[in-house]
């Protein structure tokens, strides 16, 4: 029988087809599911159907089901922190730090402790061998591909993680899941904030955690031109909700000041940059100059340009990235390096 393997289970259809082909395989595979969020979630992966759906594809499989409840490192490591990066009038990733903390830490701490050396998930990316050691590759379904949020994964846990999906599109996915009778063969995607109710929003969960501002509309010549009743809630590119007067060309948020609570709107035109500052950056490796693939969303497009300092340069005119959003490099389909974006003043 090949190495045991501890599979995190979300109660959807990837991990769920992940496991079954790691038992297929002839791994010994025991299930865990991760309780993060203690209160209300209609979406995502936290709501109790979601637990309830792995325990029932485990018992299915005919292997072991456990749930670890990890709520206080999620409110400190992820909910904490997304709360503070927008009362910063950032726009943050709390996917992302998720799988830094939780997923690829946490959990893996609790796999040393179990004794499983391997750990899988149901991602689309793959750990792809190279002279260098194990790298982070995209997805073989490039709709699908997960990559941008598991950039932060170093060689160490590389080594250990198994991506069973890595190679596959939705479809076949899905398709084997029907095969197998899996209970969530057909159920929904869901690529919202898992601690963000679609009843209640974001404005009320960050009101019910900090005090939310009003702030002052200017556009570029530092004309008052509107108001939002919540700085907290406006990001780079927002066009609606601006309090601006109608009857004049569509304005976009091209800048958030936090700390004198004003935000700077502008035209289209103005979204447009060739640089994009960055807070921070980690090469994996080597360092990779020249042209690289960026991305900076999680399904966003990947763009052309140069780490350059501290700073990346596009090769074409791009939009400007709000300030905490992570920007992950490529090259030949490899992440090669990630960081977050800064600020980008008016």
């Amino acid at each position: 029988m090949a190495s045991p393997v501890m599979v995190a289970m979300s109660g959807g259809v990837d991990s769920s087809v992940a496991a079954a082909l790691l038992l297929d395989a002839g791994h010994e595979v025991v299930g865990v599911t991760m309780k993060l969020w203690g209160g209300p979630s209609d979406t995502g992966c936290c709501a109790v159907s979601d637990v309830d759906d792995a325990r029932r594809v485990a018992d299915h499989l005919g292997i072991e089901h456990h749930v670890f409840n990890f709520g206080e490192d999620f409110e400190r490591d992820v909910v904490g922190p997304y709360v503070a990066d927008h009362a910063a009038g950032r726009t943050p990733n709390p996917c992302i730090e998720c799988n830094r903390h939780l997923k690829f830490d946490r959990l893996l701490r609790r796999a040393d402790a179990l004794g499983f050396e391997l750990l899988a998930t149901g991602h689309h990316a793959q750990v792809v061998d190279t002279a260098d050691g194990p790298r982070l590759g995209r997805g073989a379904d490039d709709a699908k591909d997960q990559s941008y949020v598991l950039h932060v994964l170093d060689g160490d846990v590389l080594r250990r993680l198994l991506l069973p999906l890595g190679h596959m599109t939705k479809a076949d996915v899905r398709a084997i899941a029907a095969d197998l009778d899996l209970r969530t063969a057909h159920k929904p995607e869901s690529q919202d904030v898992c601690f963000i109710t679609n009843q209640h929003g974001r404005e009320t969960f960050l009101g019910d955690r900090i005090p939310l501002r009003s702030a002052t509309v200017i556009d570029r010549s530092g004309d008052r031109v509107g108001a939002v009743p919540s700085i907290e809630m406006v990001t780079i590119g927002q066009r609606k909700g601006l309090g601006l007067a109608g009857g004049t060309a569509p304005k976009y948020v091209i800048d958030v000041d936090a700390e004198s609570a004003t935000v700077v709107v502008g035209e289209q035109a103005d979204l447009a940059t060739r640089t994009t500052p960055l807070e921070s950056w980690n090469w994996i490796g080597a360092v990779a100059d020249g042209p690289l693939e960026l991305q900076c969303s999680a399904h966003g497009r990947p763009e052309s340009g140069a780490v350059v300092g501290s700073e990346i340069v596009w090769t074409n005119s791009h939009r400007r990235v709000a300030a905490g959003q992570s920007v992950v490099a490529y090259r030949d389909n490899l992440v090669v390096g990630g960081g977050i974006a800064g600020r980008q003043r008016a």
